[in-house]
C-alpha cells in the first residue's frame, strides 16, 4: 500500500465533484426531498478560522447521509455580504465596498470547496447582487401595502462610533453588537416593521416547530408576553389619568407610589403646576445619556425625583399616592409609568427603602420582605381580594376593573417594532420616495431594483443621514403617482434585510419574475432542519420568521413556519481554552491543517472533539490522532479478501455499528459514532483480514465525515460506481447481539466461574455445562443440590 496523501486525493476528489455537479440538486416530485441549511456567512477579510466549518461539516455529514438513503438533497451556500465592517473597512481603506467584498467572498469559497462540503454551487447566492435585492426590496413593499412598514419619529438607540441607528437586538449590554461603542439615544425619523403584529403567532407557532428548548425559550422570552390589565390612576385635581399596564392587578392595595418615564407627557403638560420642575429638568438630562441597559439593570443604584404638586389616587382604595420620575421606567415599554409594589417587587423595594416610602404586604408570607414569589400566598390587606389564592385574586381583581371602568384586561409584549432604517451606503436602498403633495410613495414594482449608485466617499454625514443624501442625480426622482419632482429615501435596510428571506431564493435562485417559483417552493420549502449560532435567536431567527409569516399571508410560501427543525452550535476556542481573536494570537486557520493534516483529518476532528451543542478546546494532539486514524483506515484495503457477507467475527459488530452511526450522526452525536467506527476498525486490524462486504459498509459509514479518503478507497477497491451513489447500508435487528455469552456461574453465592451458553438455554442445559466446568465442579462434586437460582442470559446460581 502506498502512503496516504490526502493533499493529492482531496484536490482529485474536489474537482471530479465539481466537473460531474454530484451534489446537484433537480427538483423531482417524485424524490423526496431533504433541504438542510447552515447559517451563511458574513465574508469578512479574516477568512475562515476552524470554528466556522464545524456547523458545515455537521449538517454536510447529514446531508450526505441523506443522499445514500435516495432522498433529493439541497445543501446550499451564499453570502451575507451587506453591512457595516465592508463599509468600515473601503472608508478606511478608499476600497469601494463591492470590491473587497468580492475579494472575500472568492476566499471563503475557496476555504470552503477545500474542506468539501457537499453543496449546490450551482445554486450560490450573494444579498449584494441587484437581481437578489430587487427581491428584497420588493417583500418591504408588500410590508408597506399591508401597513407594517412606516415611517416613524421616535427614540433609537443610536451608535455614536458606526453613525447609525441600531434595533434594539443590536444593542449587547448597552453597547452597539458591532464595535462596542456605548449607544446613547436620539430622535430619529426612521422607517419601522410592524414586527409587534405577529408578536402572539412568533410564539404560538413555535408549538409546531422542532427547535432546541433553549432557542425556543429564548424567543419566547424575547417577545415577552405577559397577561394582566391596563389600569388608570387619577391624577388628583386634573382631567387627566395615568394609565400603568400591570401583571399583578392582584397587588394594587399594595402600591405605595407611583413611578413615570423621565420622557413621560404629563411632565411637560403640566409643568407649570409642577413645584420643582427645575429639578426634573435636569434628571431628564442625565438619563438622557444613559442606555436603556443602563437604566433598566437590575443591580444599579436608584435614582429619583419625587413630583411636588402632582399626585395620583389608588383606583381600589381610594388613597392618594406621591408620583415619582425615575430613569428605571422606560418610556419605549408598557405605558411609561408603573404603580410600584414594594412588599413583593425587588427594584420597588430597594427604590422604597432607598426614599423611605411606605411597603405594604398583600400576601402572606413568613419570608423577609420583599416577597416576589406570591402564588402560593393568600392575599392579605387586599379588601375584597383577601383569602385568595393568587390565581383566584388576580381574576377578580381584573373583573372588578373592568365592572367599574377603572381599566381593562390586556396582553402586553416587551417586542418593539423594528428599527429598520440604516444611515449607511452599503445596504439595500429603501425603495420609497417622497412628494410634497403624495406623501411617502412606493417606487414602482416594474422600477425595481432600486440600485446602488457608484459614490467616492461612504462617510455617514455630518447630520448622521446616509451617504445617499449627497447624491443629487439618486436623490432627486419623480413622484411615481403624480409625476412630480420628488426625493428618494436615502437610508438603507439593515443587514438582516437579505438573510430573512435568503433561504427561499436557493429553491429558485435564477428566477428573474419572482423570489422563487411557486412549483420549487411547494417542493422544497420548508427548510428541514436549520443550524444556527444562538446569538442569532432573537436576531436573524426572530426576524426571518416574521417575513416567512408575511409571505405567507399573502400567499407567496406554502407554510406558516420558514424552519421546521433548529439546532444550534458551540463554539471551538482556541488551544488556550478562549475564545479565538486575532489580538490574543490564538486563531486557528482551516487553510493550515488542510495543508499539514488534510481536510478529512479537519472534518473528523471537529467532528470528534466533543459534543456538538457545547464548547469544546482546540487540540493539535487531537488532530494528530484523528489523522493517525485515517492512515489506519486507508490501510485497511491491505487485509480485504473476496467475500459477499460479513466475516463472522465481525457480523455482529458491523450490525451494532451500522445502527449505532446512522443514529448517531442524526442525533448530531458524532464524537460517539466516529468513536464506534474506531472500535470496529481496530477489531478488523486485530482479525487480520476482512470481506469486500466488510470494507464496503465501513467506508460508506465513514463518508459523510471523510468523503475524500472514503471515496478514494472505493475506486481503489475496484467498487462499481461512485460511493457517493451508493445506498446507505442497512442492519439486521437479528444480529445486534451475540445469542452465546459468557453466564456468570455462583455457588452459595460466591462466583465461581463462567460458562458459554446460549442466552435463551434451559436450566438444565445450564446445569449440564456448570458441571463441565472444572472449577464450578470443584465446589459442588459430591454435595446435595438444595437450590438453583436460574436467569437466563444473567446468572445461574447454585446452593449445596
Amino acid at each position: 500500500m502506498k502512503e496516504y496523501n490526502p493533499n493529492a486525493i482531496e484536490k482529485k476528489w474536489q474537482k471530479i465533484w465539481r466537473d460531474e455537479k454530484t451534489f446537484k440538486s433537480e427538483l423531482d416530485p417524485n424524490k423526496k426531498k431533504f433541504y438542510p441549511l447552515v447559517e451563511f456567512p458574513y465574508p469578512s477579510g479574516q477568512g475562515l478560522h476552524v470554528g466556522h466549518p464545524r456547523p458545515y461539516t455537521a449538517i454536510d455529514v447529514v446531508a450526505r447521509k441523506r443522499r445514500l438513503e435516495g432522498e433529493n438533497v439541497m445543501y446550499t451556500m451564499g453570502w451575507d455580504a451587506f453591512g457595516l465592517p465592508a463599509e468600515n473597512y473601503a472608508i478606511a481603506n478608499k476600497i469601494h465596498p463591492a470590491i473587497i467584498t468580492e475579494k472575500n467572498i472568492d476566499h471563503f469559497r475557496g476555504q470552503m470547496e477545500s474542506i468539501g462540503f457537499s453543496f449546490d454551487w450551482d445554486r450560490e447566492i450573494n444579498t449584494t447582487d441587484p437581481e437578489y435585492y430587487k427581491w428584497t426590496q420588493w417583500i418591504f413593499l408588500q410590508m408597506y401595502k399591508m401597513g407594517l412598514a412606516y415611517k416613524s419619529e421616535t427614540s433609537v438607540n443610536w451608535c455614536p462610533s458606526c453613525l447609525v441607528g441600531l434595533a434594539n437586538e443590536e444593542v449587547v449590554d448597552g453597547k452597539c453588537e458591532r464595535c462596542g461603542a456605548d449607544v446613547e439615544h436620539k430622535l430619529k425619523n426612521q422607517w419601522m416593521l410592524k414586527i409587534t403584529a405577529y408578536a402572539d403567532r412568533l410564539i404560538d407557532d413555535l408549538d409546531g416547530v422542532d427547535f432546541e428548548d433553549r432557542i425556543k425559550t429564548s424567543q419566547i422570552n424575547w417577545i415577552g408576553r405577559s397577561h394582566g390589565a391596563d389600569v388608570n390612576f387619577q391624577i388628583k385635581g386634573k382631567d387627566e389619568k395615568l394609565t400603568v399596564y400591570t401583571t399583578r392587578p392582584d397587588t394594587i392595595f399594595g402600591v405605595s407610589y407611583m413611578v413615570v418615564s423621565p420622557e413621560h407627557p404629563i411632565l411637560k403638560k403640566f409643568k407649570n403646576e409642577i413645584k420643582n420642575y427645575e429639578a426634573i429638568v435636569d434628571y431628564q438630562h442625565k438619563a438622557s445619556l444613559k442606555s436603556d441597559f443602563e437604566r433598566s439593570e437590575l443591580n444599579k443604584d436608584k435614582t429619583g425625583v419625587m413630583i411636588y404638586g402632582l399626585s395620583a389616587i389608588n383606583p381600589l382604595n381610594d388613597k392618594e399616592i406621591p408620583i415619582w420620575v425615575s430613569d428605571y421606567v422606560l418610556m419605549g415599554y408598557g405605558t411609561g409609568a408603573i404603580m410600584a409594589v414594594p412588599a413583593h417587587d425587588e427594584r420597588d423595594f430597594e427604590f422604597a427603602k432607598k426614599f423611605d416610602m411606605p411597603i405594604v404586604r398583600v400576601y402572606d408570607s413568613e419570608e423577609d420582605l420583599p416577597v416576589t414569589d406570591i402564588e402560593k400566598g393568600i392575599s392579605i390587606n387586599s379588601d375584597f381580594l383577601n383569602g385568595l389564592s393568587a390565581s383566584e385574586a388576580k381574576k377578580k381583581a381584573i373583573a372588578y376593573i373592568e365592572e367599574k371602568g377603572l381599566g381593562k384586561a390586556k396582553t402586553n409584549f416587551k417586542l418593539r417594532d423594528w428599527v429598520f432604517s440604516r444611515q449607511r451606503y452599503w445596504g439595500e436602498p429603501i425603495p420609497m420616495v417622497y412628494c410634497e403633495d403624495c406623501g411617502w410613495v412606493p417606487v414602482d414594482e416594474k422600477d425595481l431594483p432600486v440600485k446602488l449608485p457608484e459614490i467616492e466617499s461612504y462617510t455617514p454625514t455630518a447630520t448622521g443621514e446616509s451617504p445617499l443624501a449627497k447624491i443629487d442625480e439618486f436623490v432627486n426622482t419623480t413622484c411615481p403617482h403624480c409625476g412630480k419632482p420628488a426625493k428618494r429615501e436615502t437610508d438603507t435596510m439593515p443587514q438582516w434585510a437579505g438573510s430573512s428571506w435568503y433561504y427561499l431564493r436557493y429553491a429558485d435562485p435564477h428566477n428573474k419574475d419572482a423570489l422563487a417559483s411557486k412549483e420549487a417552493l411547494d417542493y422544497y420549502t420548508p427548510v428541514d432542519w436549520y443550524n444556527g449560532g444562538m446569538e442569532h435567536t432573537t436576531l436573524h431567527l426572530l426576524y426571518s420568521r416574521f417575513w416567512h409569516k408575511v409571505l405567507y399571508d399573502i400567499g407567496v410560501v406554502p407554510t406558516k413556519e420558514p424552519y421546521m427543525k433548529r439546532t444550534s452550535h458551540g463554539m471551538i476556542l482556541g488551544p488556550d481554552g478562549q475564545k479565538m481573536s486575532k489580538s490574543r494570537g490564538n486563531v486557528i486557520n482551516p487553510d493550515d491543517i488542510i495543508r499539514d493534516f488534510g481536510a478529512d483529518t479537519l472534518r473528523t476532528y471537529e467532528m470528534f472533539m466533543g459534543d456538538f451543542s457545547s464548547v469544546a478546546k482546540w487540540s493539535d494532539e487531537g488532530v494528530k490522532g484523528c489523522r493517525k486514524y485515517l492512515e489506519r483506515v486507508y490501510n485497511l484495503l491491505d487485509l480485504v479478501v473476496d467475500g459477499d457477507e460479513y466475516s463472522k467475527e465481525l457480523e455482529i459488530l458491523t450490525n451494532q455499528t451500522i445502527k449505532k452511526v446512522g443514529e448517531d450522526y442524526e442525533n448530531l452525536k458524532f464524537n460517539t459514532a466516529i468513536a464506534q467506527l474506531m472500535t470496529l476498525s481496530n477489531e478488523m486490524r486485530a482479525l487480520g483480514k476482512i470481506t469486500k462486504k466488510d470494507f464496503k459498509t465501513y467506508i460508506t459509514l465513514l463518508n459523510p465525515v471523510a468523503p475524500h479518503l472514503t471515496e478514494e478507497l472505493w475506486e481503489m477497491a475496484g467498487f462499481d460506481g461512485r460511493l457517493s451513489q451508493t445506498s446507505w447500508p442497512s442492519f439486521d435487528k437479528n444480529k445486534l447481539s451475540l445469542d452465546e455469552i459468557d453466564l456468570p456461574v455462583q455457588v452459595n453465592g460466591k462466583m465461581r466461574g463462567k460458562i458459554k451458553i446460549s442466552k435463551t438455554a434451559s436450566q438444565e442445559e445450564a446445569l449440564a455445562l456448570a458441571n463441565l466446568d472444572n472449577n464450578v465442579n470443584t465446589y459442588i462434586k459430591d454435595k446435595e443440590l438444595r437450590k438453583v437460582i436460574y436467569v437466563p442470559g444473567k446468572i445461574l446460581n447454585i446452593v449445596v
